[in-house]
């Protein structure tokens, strides 16, 4: 038989937020997730993906609207992708935020749980970030059906084409498109970073159309201009790395930019003459300055260069070691162990309080930064080694440097390899505190520490406003051998 398509489902009551972002109905006992709705809309959904239990779908049309719904500040959202939950106030962003991270520890890691911390809001939720990524294309991205985000209240069709700047086939500078590697959406304004990147970013794309410089095709891979990344500092400082995918005319964008922005301390370039995007196999030249910007963290100071790994949010970074350094709970003898210590920043954070501090980290680059880093600050009592955690702490390394007394780990988001979780089961510090970025492989580890440790403090931190995306600091305890 065949499937069914173009299934619709009619007249549901979004009821709640689900992980990810996507909302939640039921249709007779079924769970429908859905992509850009709110609690409280009354919407017809075409279904995407349909199993026996639940399914998968967008909105077709809004019925009526949620009152929780606000106006959003973007004239870029629904189109750009990039922030979701502009359309609820922020006080039930942090709801809902704090909400999928109780549902994904109880529901995925079922075991013991404290009472938790209330979420960790951010002060400021426009121009937070302090990099962001700019992608020149030949192609932009637009929208040509009814959008499942409706825009400032509009209706369905008055959101035809929602945003879709004409930029005449000149070239576009924006943020890559969900779901298209070839297609960019223009962007004029974007609230994610202050001055002078809106400026900055809109005069190199008129200088470049002005002058008939080429922007980067990437199925054909040609053009000059392929992408841009733009760091501000809290000290001030500001570093531009420009991507060319040519050899020729580079000096005329750099002249034109160190002119018309004397603002920027460190203006650098690369030539990318590869399929994909990536950096950390090419070396930036610096065309202006030191090369590097210094960040600040409280009075610690860290030295960024181009490729280098920083927590995006200065302020609320601040805010998430802070809480993690009151969760290690040191008090000047303890031998703290920093896995995943990239550039060092949160050992350096937590270093006032602890007798040694032993970073570990596969990257050998990040390590090198670590140990400036370390050096910058005038941390002696810091030692930074590269490798896998699991081979690195072995007996030798422990007679060497000591056993830890605290550990903290920061993994990325696909959480610990489970030989690392055995490995800190091996290692029983007193005390463990988990940074993660993504509460389900968090709660997945939480559940495997759970033979020797109980969690004891948790704290959500909301390091993305206006995102589905958020932090929790876990602190656990060895339990007393009996």
């Amino acid at each position: 038989m065949r499937k069914k398509k173009n299934i619709v489902l009619e007249n549901l009551l979004v009821e709640d937020y689900a992980a990810e972002g996507k909302s939640l109905a039921r249709k007779d006992g079924k769970v429908i997730f859905i992509e850009g709705a709110v609690p409280g809309d009354v919407i017809n959904v075409r279904l995407g993906k349909s199993k026996k239990d639940w399914a998968e779908g967008y909105p077709l049309q809004f019925l009526s609207y949620s009152k929780e719904r606000v106006t959003p500040f973007c004239q870029h959202f629904g189109v750009c992708g990039g922030c979701q939950w502009q359309m609820l106030p922020y006080d039930k962003q942090l709801q809902y935020k704090h909400k999928q991270v109780y549902d994904n520890l109880t529901r995925i890691g079922k075991i013991a749980l404290p009472e938790f911390y209330p979420i960790a809001g951010a002060a400021e939720t426009k121009y937070y970030r302090n990099k962001l990524e700019y992608t020149f294309s030949t192609k932009e991205y637009t929208e040509d059906k009814p959008h499942p985000r409706p825009l400032q209240g509009l209706s369905d069709q008055e959101g035809l084409r929602a945003d879709a700047s004409a930029s005449g086939g000149l070239g576009v500078l924006g943020f890559h498109a969900k779901g298209f590697f070839d297609k960019v959406v223009a962007i004029e304004k974007c609230w994610l970073q202050a001055e002078p990147t809106n400026d900055l970013r809109n005069a190199i794309r008129d200088f470049a159309r002005e002058n008939n410089l080429s922007f980067y095709n990437i199925r054909e891979h040609q053009g000059l201009l392929r992408t841009m990344q733009v760091r501000l500092c809290t000290t001030g400082e500001i570093m531009v790395n420009i991507v060319f995918g040519e050899e020729k005319k580079i000096k005329q964008v750099l002249q034109f930019v160190e002119k018309e922005f004397p603002q920027i301390t460190t203006l650098l370039y690369t030539i990318n003459l590869k399929k994909n995007d990536s950096l950390h196999d090419l070396e930036p030249v610096v065309y202006k300055g030191k090369g590097y910007v210094i960040e600040k963290l409280e009075d610690f100071q860290f030295k960024i260069g181009p490729k280098s790994f920083f927590q995006t949010n200065t302020k609320q970074g601040e805010k998430l070691y802070q809480i993690t350094r009151e969760f290690a709970e040191l008090d000047g003898t303890q031998t703290l162990y920093d896995l995943y210590c990239g550039t060092g920043s949160i050992g350096i954070f937590c270093s006032r309080n602890a007798k040694k501090i032993i970073g570990v980290e596969v990257i050998d680059a990040a390590v090198q930064d670590a140990r400036e880093n370390a050096a910058l600050n005038g941390i002696d009592q810091a030692a930074f080694f590269t490798g896998d955690v699991i081979d690195v702490c072995n007996d030798d390394f422990f007679a060497h440097h000591g056993r830890p007394d605290v550990i903290i780990t920061d993994p990325p988001r696909a959480g610990m390899h489970e030989k690392l979780v055995k490995k800190i089961l091996e290692m029983e510090a007193p005390t463990v505190v988990y940074v993660s970025c993504n509460p389900a492989t968090q709660a997945r580890d939480l559940a495997l520490l759970d033979e020797k440790y109980e969690v004891t403090k948790v704290q959500p931190v909301d390091m993305f406003p206006h995102t589905h995306h958020i932090e929790n600091v876990a602190q656990l305890k060895l339990r007393r051998k009996i």
